[in-house]
């Protein structure tokens, strides 16, 4: 057994679910921020990470460089604050958010659930975070540093939840306008099951005038262009699919995050992630490759655990692939092991 399955079996699926998260949370920001602990915490890493913790796999996506094609999803760092601290773990690159316009607290708790059986985890968090303004002061503070600066960063916009429906458009475009300057790209997040009436947004008559929205207000915060990606969920039908990939063609969009959680099972409320995700995932990611236009991205997400796993997106379609919920369970030099067999081009 690896150390830190006995850490996990012993310590964290003993504690609360969120409990565990903000623990981890708090050491990886702490050893991220902090010079010294950081050099302390890479140089104890080393021997298990090889040279570089992303490996030697650089893609060049977005009109940026990424060091590897392993990137940590939306959810974990809500609110830009362990951007470095994940960086220093090995992701290639972060995805904080899901951001909205205003601060909220999210759903009431019990809100997230580990699927021991399944290795997965469960959740309705509903988009806590401390608002756009909030967190652009976080992304200013981070891209200060040398290290932020280097860091490539994606920023995930969602709708605040007492928004309602009629004003969506304004409301995404008031994160973006605040945020885009700071963002490596931008994702509109209109596939989250935990926002009643979010994923409504996802037909094409619903989502034209948010993503033209965004579009125009990133454009209006800063000279240079921040590409823009939308992220749509495992329960779309094949056809609407087929129709959000023909939109992002038809907006000149940069491309799709694929796939949110799922809420197709019958474990309780809120979205699936982990390996039930994945067959589906792929299925989604070769759907939008031989949709989307030649040149567009995809970003490939949902159940990916093994190098197999991750290597199986990028052979459906992907340019990058994400994950979350097997960093919970495989620990702190799970996302390095990804990004070095990539790199190789080994499983």
């Amino acid at each position: 057994m690896r150390p830190y399955h006995l850490l996990f079996d012993t310590v964290f699926r003993r504690m609360d679910p969120e409990t565990a998260h903000h623990v981890a949370f708090d050491a990886i920001a702490t050893a991220g921020r902090t010079p010294g602990l950081n050099r302390l915490v890479q140089g104890a890493l080393a021997p298990y990470l090889g040279r570089g913790a992303q490996g030697a796999g650089g893609v060049d996506v977005l009109g940026r460089r990424f060091p590897g094609r392993l990137g940590i999803a939306g959810g974990f760092d809500k609110d830009a604050r362990c951007v470095r601290g994940l960086s220093m773990l090995g992701f290639a690159f972060v995805e904080i958010g899901t951001v909205t316009a205003h601060p909220q607290p999210g759903n009431e708790a019990p809100r997230l659930w580990r699927e021991l059986d399944v290795r997965g985890l469960r959740n309705r968090m509903g988009f806590n975070n401390v608002g756009a303004l909030a967190v652009a002061e976080n992304l200013a503070a981070l891209r200060a540093t040398v290290q932020g600066r280097a860091a490539v960063v994606g920023v995930n916009i969602g709708k605040t939840k007492v928004t309602p429906a009629q004003d969506a458009a304004a409301d995404y475009a008031f994160s973006a306008r605040v945020l885009a300057p700071y963002a490596d790209y931008l994702v509109v997040n209109v596939s989250s099951p935990n926002t009643p009436g979010l994923r409504d947004l996802q037909s094409v008559d619903a989502l034209r005038p948010i993503l033209s929205a965004v579009r125009e207000a990133a454009d209006a915060s800063t000279p240079r262009h921040v590409p823009l990606l939308v992220k749509i969920a495992p329960d779309l039908a094949d056809d609407d699919v087929d129709d959000v990939a023909r939109l992002v063609d038809e907006l000149g969009l940069d491309g799709v995050v694929a796939v949110n959680t799922t809420i197709d099972h019958d474990r309780g409320p809120g979205g699936l992630s982990g390996p039930p995700e994945l067959a589906r995932g792929l299925d989604v990611v070769a759907r939008l490759r031989r949709g989307l236009r030649p040149g567009a991205v995809v970003i490939g997400v949902g159940g990916i655990t093994t190098a197999d796993d991750a290597q199986a997106y990028l052979d459906a379609g992907a340019d990058l692939v994400q994950a979350y919920t097997a960093f919970v369970y495989e620990g702190p030099l799970w996302p390095s092991r990804i990004n070095r067999a990539l790199g190789r081009g080994t499983r």
